[in-house]
């Protein structure tokens, strides 16, 4: 399957709204670029440049007319137009939105006015006069470019022609296939049509099948699928394993000159047992005066990665690494992943470091950032390194002891300082080696790996802070994370109160507090998990920006991602950044930069969305035979259609239908998120525990249906 493309800057086109705007306001003057630059207080060459530009192109589209060279004015007849460009978010249920940059309301567009658009699309579309509820409504004029034309789907074939069904709820349509351009593929077969033409007067667009995925159900099948229908690469073109197989990864004396030898000093890998590419290590040694020296080494992937080569381009427009139930698509070729960017025990490696000093009490003395070159003396697995700390016997167990120790005081001071600790569980499956499902467990987090989460996130913020810190106002890729929404925030408040528990909203300080006390008090209660999980929905989303905001879950004022860069592009991006004002390098364009960064959020949110998929798919399959058996669970979702249940032991959940309950006749409250019985007055809401039957196991929609046996709560 093809890439998705990279979104189009959505930057000109709130700037041509503006740029309109200031000519509506005067419609009979004419200006020039300077003036208009004025007028919208725009300082940056290179944006006036831009805003000329796009005179010019107003011009061309008939909105302006030149009165004299480089003096424009609007044309009468677009007084009143009000045209601009968006992104299409499409519902399920058939109507859309237009994410438009710089409007604080989408534009609702009915089901008949959006034309031949489809979700991520970028459009034009018109404004209405009239408001829907207070918000702006509209109709889309054009498609200007496709977010995707490549489609996972299931083949139903006639006798005269085919369609393909596409597996995304969020396509409205099936796409026609002649039998010629079937390729192939049979009816009842899984497979990916490519989009060739809309014609006008056509309820469905012409395809053809570019790829034969298999029978679905199966893993194979069924994660080609996912991957495909979140534009996401199965593999690496051959010419991209080529051109990484080429790259000369010996070390060689002469790099090693140019950088500081670690090499002597005690460093070790901690990993999950199954891991493949190691791109962080930890040295430790004690210094002369009593203090600890701590060395966190991250794999030196830009010394390999050229930039603007075709290898970069390809990790570029991946930006991260896919993990799926049973496998990773990776961001890099493994030539640069498992091997010369992983930091393997004995092997010398190039590495990009923070070098910290730090007193007994973990007060921070000294910092040093650059390249330097190591060898690891021993991997472990964080069950290995989790036993040392347990038993104080094993290899290296000083060094591990003293981390740990750091470690916890760390951690202890962080969340004194605003931190919040989200309690999440991360789902795991053992699976056989055909990758069927054999069991679902719950991953733990130890000491272990709280050790290693505690001295990634040390480099990430100290590397955040030397750069944001500087009174050069220096363009920097940050990790940020802002704060959350007031009108969110009350809504969960009033939630939890059903449950006896109440958090401060009257500041951030007494928010992150009271969260972390109510974390605490939930622990090891059944309402525990959804509580915790209705608390991040109610966060922001952390996202990429050369706008730093700081990182509101961690409470840091500076953080960036420095410690992954086999797995993250925006790693190496900081890596590279870092480098460069090392260096003495002047301040880059921090609008490409800012692009770059929109765009490794949005691959990242793909990424994810793709691994819950995956995720759903194995506990759908996971439940498949169980059919008829019965399971204590509880709700963790209501809708106007159904309750959502959470199996206790598995974490599988499924739906049981607003249909299914013949007892009374319910209805849903979405304040409450709770279904209400209009007759008896039972009420169902999030955290009420039930027994559940299984009724079916829908490997095709990923979705399990439930019977309601019991109710604990009501």
């Amino acid at each position: 399957m093809s890439k998705k493309k990279k979104p189009k800057k959505t930057q000109g086109n709130s700037l041509n709204h503006r740029i309109l705007e200031v000519f509506r306001k005067d419609p009979t003057q004419s200006f020039n670029y300077k003036q208009v630059s004025k007028r919208l207080d725009v300082k940056q060459t290179s944006k006036r440049k831009l805003i000329g530009k796009i005179l010019y192109e107003l011009f061309d589209k008939g909105h302006l007319i030149e009165e004299k060279p480089g003096r424009f004015k609007l044309e009468p007849s677009a007084a009143n137009l009000q045209t601009m460009v968006g992104k299409v978010d499409m519902t399920q249920s058939g109507i859309a939105y237009i994410e438009v940059e710089g409007l604080p309301d989408d534009i609702y567009i009915s089901e008949q006015n959006i034309g031949t658009a489809l979700h991520g699309d970028l459009v034009e579309v018109s404004l209405a006069k009239v408001k829907r509820n207070g918000k702006p409504i509209g109709k889309i004029e054009k498609v200007v470019e496709r977010a995707m034309t490549d489609f996972v789907g299931t083949i139903e074939k006639s006798l005269k022609y085919a369609f393909l069904v596409p597996d995304s709820k969020r396509m409205p349509v099936d796409i026609f296939i002649p039998l010629s351009k079937l390729n192939g593929a049979e009816n009842g077969e899984k497979a990916i049509a490519r989009m060739t033409d809309w014609p006008s007067d056509a309820d469905s667009p012409f395809g053809e099948i570019i790829q034969v995925l298999g029978k679905p159900g199966e893993n194979e099948t069924e994660m080609h699928a996912i991957l495909a229908e979140y534009g996401l690469p199965a593999k690496f073109p051959k010419e991209i394993v080529e051109e990484a197989e080429k790259i000369d990864t010996a070390i060689k004396a002469s790099e090693i000159k140019k950088r500081r030898d670690m090499r002597n000093v005690t460093t070790f890998t901690i990993d999950p047992l199954d891991a493949k590419d190691f791109d962080d290590a930890l040295s430790v040694r004690k210094l002369k005066n009593g203090n600890w020296e701590i060395g966190v080494h991250i794999a030196d992937v830009s010394h390999y990665l050229k930039e603007g080569s075709t290898l970069d381009q390809e990790a570029f427009d991946r930006a991260t690494s896919v993990y799926l139930v049973d496998r990773v698509v990776p961001m890099l070729p493994e030539v640069l992943s498992n091997f010369a960017c992983s930091l393997r025990p004995d092997e010398e490696k190039y590495c990009f470091s923070a070098i910290f000093e730090i007193d007994e009490n973990t007060k921070l003395i000294n910092e040093w950032f650059g390249r330097t070159v190591i060898k690891s003396d021993k991997r472990f697995a964080y069950e290995d390194a989790q036993k040392i700390i347990e038993s104080g016997e094993g290899d290296f167990a000083e060094e591990i002891l003293t981390l740990d120790g750091l470690a916890k005081q760390m951690r202890k001071d962080r969340f004194k300082k605003g931190a919040i600790d989200f309690h999440t569980l991360e789902v795991k499956f053992e699976l056989d080696e055909k990758g069927e499902p054999l069991g679902v467990f719950i991953k733990e987090q130890k000491d272990a790996n709280k050790l290693i989460e505690e001295f990634m996130l040390l480099a990430n913020k100290r590397v955040a802070t030397f750069i944001g810190s500087k009174q050069k106002r220096l363009p920097f890729v940050y990790r940020i994370h802002a704060n959350p929404d007031p009108e969110k925030l009350q809504t969960f408040s009033e939630f939890i109160k059903k449950f006896g528990y109440r958090i401060d909203t009257t500041s951030p300080k007494g928010i992150t507090s009271t969260i972390n006390r109510l974390m605490n008090d939930i622990t090891g209660k059944a309402e525990e998990q959804l509580i915790s999980q209705l608390a991040i929905r109610t966060m922001a989303k952390a996202e990429y920006s050369t706008e730093n905001i700081g990182h509101y879950g961690l409470g840091f004022h500076y953080y960036s991602h420095f410690t992954s860069p086999i797995r993250r592009y925006p790693d190496v991006m900081v890596h590279r950044l870092l480098q460069h004002y090392l260096d003495g390098g002047n301040a880059v364009n921090q609008e490409e930069l800012e692009e770059k960064c929109k765009h490794s959020s949005e691959r990242e949110k793909l990424a994810t969305d793709a691994e819950r998929a995956s995720i759903k798919f194995m506990q759908v399959k996971f439940m498949q035979g169980k059919e008829g058996e019965i399971f204590a669970g509880v709700v963790s979702g209501v809708s106007d259609f159904g309750l959502f249940v959470e199996l206790e032991e598995s974490k599988c959940e499924g739906l049981i239908r607003l249909k299914s309950l013949t007892d009374d006749y319910y209805t849903f409250n979405p304040d409450n998120f709770a279904l209400e019985g209009k007759r008896t007055g039972k009420v169902y809401r999030i955290g009420d525990e039930l027994t559940v039957k299984v009724l079916k196991a829908d490997l095709a929609k990923k979705q399990l249906d439930f019977e309601l046996m019991s109710d604990i709560n009501v």
